[in-house]
């Protein structure tokens, strides 16, 4: 995967999970919407520089054709992507929100389980539709060469 690529992938993955990120958030919670939003955007940030950072390490220490992921493998590694993002924002959202640690790390569990259950299923079409993609890419070059 290219850089371009990279950043393609975090950016639509970012733009679709903090859109129904900041939805989900206004129907549960009391905050404002704007202060909501502006929080998650924030988030959104931090998730974005470190998605391209852990996925980046990541192939480097499982690489090999996406597609061909176990399941073991994908869960592996959203719960390690959510738990290191965890450890980052919820002092940023309690700072954000003016809430306790522990009531930022409730309300950033409740996200984070929702973009793990996301971000497994994104993450799996994305590659899938990719695979897909590139064959088609390669298939008038073999069709030519018969």
């Amino acid at each position: 995967m290219s850089t371009l690529e990279r950043i393609f992938h975090a950016l639509l993955f970012e733009v679709l999970a903090v859109s129904l990120s900041i939805l989900g958030l206004i129907i549960f919670t009391n905050h404002d919407p704007q202060t909501l939003s502006g929080t998650m955007i924030v988030i959104a940030s931090m998730a974005m520089v470190w998605n391209f950072l852990f996925n980046w390490l990541f192939d480097l220490f499982f690489p090999g054709d996406k597609d061909k992921r176990t399941l073991k493998l994908r869960l592996f590694h959203v719960i390690i992507f959510e738990a290191g993002l965890l450890i980052l924002t919820v002092p940023v959202m309690a700072y954000i929100l003016t809430i306790s640690i522990v009531d930022a790390f409730m309300m950033d569990i409740v996200v984070t389980v929702f973009i793990t259950l996301y971000a497994f299923i994104f993450n799996w079409v994305y590659d899938n539709v990719r695979a897909v993609i590139i064959s088609r890419k390669c298939l008038p070059e073999i069709v030519a060469s018969v």
